[in-house]
């Protein structure tokens, strides 16, 4: 057996045309949705600000 020659894969000089366009759209597409999936979690996590009346005058001791 001998060894696979880069000469012999299909694919050796990347992708053309309408392969590539996709390959491309796939990546695009994942990189939106990453960006618009940590923008709603970071949204969701943010807590609500303390006002003056919901904090304690004293430490409560058990």
């Amino acid at each position: 057996m001998s060894e696979p020659r880069l000469e012999d894969i299909d694919d050796y000089n990347g992708l053309k045309g309408q392969k590539k366009r996709v390959v491309w759209a796939i990546v695009i597409v994942g990189l939106v949705m990453s960006v618009i999936y940590g923008i709603v979690v970071n949204l969701g996590e943010r807590e609500e600000p303390l006002s003056d009346d919901k904090t304690y005058k004293t430490v409560p001791m058990r």
